[in-house]
C-alpha cells in the first residue's frame, strides 16, 4: 500500500508531464476519482488504532488538495496552449477572396412566367391570383358549362368533395372578380392546374396556364387579335405573325385557337399556342354586367409551351423532374447561349405596343 506522500509524489509528476487537457483528466480520474487512488487509502482508517486515524484522514485531505491544485494550475496553462495553437490554426485571412456559397437559380417556367407578368403587366393588366384548390362553381358554372355538358369529360380532374376540386384552369379566376369588381377590367394570372391526364410526352397532369381577360365598351376581336399580336411580338420577337382559327370553348363565343409564326421557330411553320375569344354573354349577365354597354375577350396559354417551343424541348415531364441535368441548362451564367434564344427573350426588358396602336394595326 503506497502512502499519501508516495501518491503525491506520483501524481504531480504525471501532471507535470501531461502535454493535453485530455490527458490530465485521465490523470484526475485515477487519482482523485470515485475509484481513484488516493481517495481510496480512507479505506485503511478501519485497521488503524483510533489515536491513528485523525492524522492520517488529515495526510490523506492534504494530499488530495495539492494533487487537486496542480491539475487545476497545470490544466490552465495547458488550455491557453490549445487555444492559442487554434486560434492559429482556425485564424482567415481576411485579404483572401470569400468562398462563394452555392445558390439556386430560377426555374425555367418561373422564368417564362416572370417574362409573361413583365409583358401583361407593361400593356395595361392587373397580376391577380386565385386558389388552386378551387370551388366548383366558379371552375365550371361561372364559365357557362352546362350540367353534364360533354366538354367537362375534357377536364375531369382531382376532386376533393363534390363542391371542391383542383383547378382545371386558370379561367376560374374570371367568377370571382367579376363577384366584386365591375367593369372596365384588365387581369391576368399565371399558375398551376391539374387535369385527370395520361401523363406521357404531351400531357402531364400538372401543367402552368397564363389566363387573360378584358371587359370594357366596345371591345372586339379586333382588340383580341391586337392584344395577342403585341404579347406574341415582346414574348418571341417583332417577327411574329398571328393566325385566328375558329374552335369551341364554353366561356367564349366566337371562340378561336390561335397560332403564332416565326422565322425563329420551325422554320416559320404555325405553331397553336392556346384558345381565345370574346367572353361569353351568359357569363356577364351571370354577373349582373350589362351586355349591351360592355364587352369582353380571353385569351389563354400552357406556360410550358413557350420553353418548349424555342428550346426545342420534346417532353413536357422534363420540366416537373427535378433532373439537375436538365434544369441547368437554364442557369443565368451558361455561357453557350446564342443570340435569339429564348434565355435572351425571357430576361430582356419587355418592349410591348401600345393596346390601342396595336388594335388599329390588326
Amino acid at each position: 500500500m503506497h502512502t499519501p506522500e508516495e501518491l503525491v509524489a506520483t501524481a504531480l509528476a504525471e501532471v507535470s508531464a501531461a502535454q493535453s487537457t485530455g490527458s490530465l483528466r485521465e490523470i484526475e480520474s485515477r487519482f482523485l476519482g470515485k475509484s481513484g487512488s488516493i481517495p481510496a487509502l480512507m479505506k485503511v482508517l478501519g485497521t488503524l488504532d483510533k489515536a491513528e486515524k485523525p492524522a492520517f484522514g488529515q495526510r490523506v485531505n492534504a494530499a488530495k488538495n495539492e494533487v487537486q491544485s496542480a491539475i487545476d494550475a497545470r490544466e490552465a496553462e495547458l488550455r491557453k496552449n490549445e487555444r492559442a495553437a487554434q486560434y492559429e490554426a482556425e485564424r482567415i485571412d481576411v485579404t483572401m477572396p470569400g468562398a462563394r456559397p452555392p445558390m439556386g437559380y430560377e426555374h425555367v417556367l418561373q422564368l417564362t412566367a416572370n417574362k409573361i407578368k413583365r409583358v401583361l403587366g407593361g400593356m395595361g393588366f392587373q397580376y391577380l391570383e386565385s386558389p388552386e384548390l378551387e370551388e366548383f362553381r366558379y371552375n365550371f358554372d361561372a364559365l357557362n358549362y352546362p350540367p353534364d355538358h360533354p366538354a367537362m369529360d375534357d377536364q375531369d380532374t382531382f376532386y376533393i368533395d363534390d363542391e371542391h376540386l383542383l383547378r382545371t384552369q386558370c379561367t376560374a379566376l374570371q367568377g370571382r372578380v367579376f363577384e366584386s369588381t365591375q367593369p372596365p377590367l384588365r387581369c391576368f394570372t399565371v399558375g398551376r392546374t391539374y387535369r385527370n391526364e395520361a401523363v406521357d410526352r404531351t400531357h402531364n397532369h400538372t401543367f402552368h396556364q397564363v389566363d387573360c381577360f378584358m371587359i370594357d365598351e366596345n371591345v372586339s376581336m379586333a382588340h383580341l387579335k391586337g392584344t395577342l399580336g403585341a404579347f406574341a411580338r415582346a414574348m418571341f420577337g417583332e417577327e411574329v405573325q398571328v393566325r385566328f382559327r375558329p374552335d369551341f370553348f364554353p366561356f367564349v363565343e366566337p371562340g378561336v385557337d390561335y397560332a403564332i409564326s416565326t422565322p425563329k421557330l420551325f422554320n416559320g411553320r404555325w405553331v397553336e399556342l392556346g384558345g381565345a375569344g370574346l367572353i361569353h354573354p351568359n357569363i356577364l349577365e351571370r354577373y349582373g354586367i350589362d351586355t349591351e354597354r360592355y364587352s369582353g375577350f380571353a385569351f389563354g396559354l400552357g406556360v410550358e409551351r413557350i420553353p418548349m417551343m424555342a428550346y426545342g424541348v420534346d417532353d413536357l415531364r422534363l420540366f416537373l423532374e427535378n433532373d439537375l441535368r436538365f434544369l441547368e441548362q437554364f442557369r443565368p451564367e451558361v455561357a453557350n447561349v446564342g443570340k435569339g434564344t429564348v434565355r435572351e427573350q425571357l430576361e430582356r426588358p419587355a418592349t410591348v405596343t401600345d393596346l390601342a396602336a396595336a388594335s388599329i394595326n390588326a
